[in-house]
């Protein structure tokens, strides 16, 4: 299996290579401002600046806060950024690679075979004293065209039923899941069923790349997720399970996104809710 993952020194001799790979800075966090102003101080030379909010997610609504994106509006961005269907893509964020993991599933999902994320972000690439540029790239256009499908995707019905059937997995905090806090949406618990695997947890906490392969597998493992077990993963808004997703990837299990996970599963109040420890 190709690892979804690229270190530095790869992505730096892939870049001075003759068929280098279209590069998308994709940094976010939650409740901060978009990350072009960090785009601008400095950047790995080349990469198009991609928003998250408005480029890799839809109007916040019934379906959650970070729906998927209309295809059209998705498919003119990653054109805009230089993505086509031939090239070769690679993503990253700050460090944690939360962000970078929806870039990634996003383009996985409308169509595009060969992403992968460079593993600790914009923070291993300056680590390891590589270039950066402050200048706003002007990649030539892509011809990437976005069709839906590319990716298993589960709506509220069918994580109600992997829950049961399978291993559907709660990628928010330990706290979020249990109930006790809710920061972000109006009801907190979780849906029936779920385990608890916090997706930051699947990082090393010095270097936030991701922890080996096996060491994965076995953390997978104790939440009932193993290759060959139906499994899928939620968040609050389809972000954060995204980069669960590309764990699970690391360790070699296929999963599903639940894009639409709490934020839409508490949009219909029939809908049960568990809390506290499993």
């Amino acid at each position: 299996m190709t690892s979804p993952l690229i270190g530095v020194a790869d992505l730096a001799a892939a870049l001075a290579s003759t068929t280098p790979p279209t590069l998308l800075d994709v940094r976010w966090r939650l409740g901060a401002p978009p990350g072009i102003g960090e785009y601008r101080a400095g950047h790995i030379p080349g990469a198009a600046y991609v928003d998250l909010d408005a480029e890799l997610a839809g109007t916040p609504g019934p379906c959650g806060r970070h729906p998927l994106p209309d295809v059209a509006v998705f498919e003119a961005a990653m054109r805009r950024s230089g993505v086509s269907a031939d090239r070769p893509v690679v993503v990253y964020d700050a460090d944690d690679s939360v962000a970078a993991a929806r870039a990634w599933w996003n383009l996985l999902y409308y169509g595009h075979t060969d992403v992968r994320v460079l593993d600790g972000g914009m923070r291993a690439w300056r680590d390891a004293g590589m270039p950066v540029s402050n200048d706003d790239a002007t990649p030539g256009m892509g011809d990437f065209t976005a069709r839906p499908g590319g990716r298993p995707i589960l709506d509220a019905a069918a994580a109600a039923a992997l829950a049961q059937s399978g291993a559907l997995l709660d990628a928010r905090t330990a706290e979020r899941f249990r109930g006790e806090v809710e920061p972000v949406d109006r009801v907190a618990g979780r849906i029936p069923g779920a385990r608890s695997v916090p997706t930051l947890d699947n990082l090393d906490p010095a270097t936030l790349r991701f922890l080996p392969p096996a060491t994965l597998r076995s953390r997978f493992a104790a939440a009932g997720a193993h290759p060959g077990t139906p499994t899928g993963a939620y968040c609050g808004s389809g972000v954060t399970a995204a980069h669960e997703i590309l764990a699970l990837e690391v360790a070699g299990i296929p999963a599903a996104l639940y894009v639409g996970s709490w934020s839409e599963w508490i949009t219909d109040p029939t809908r049960p809710i568990a809390t506290g420890p499993t």
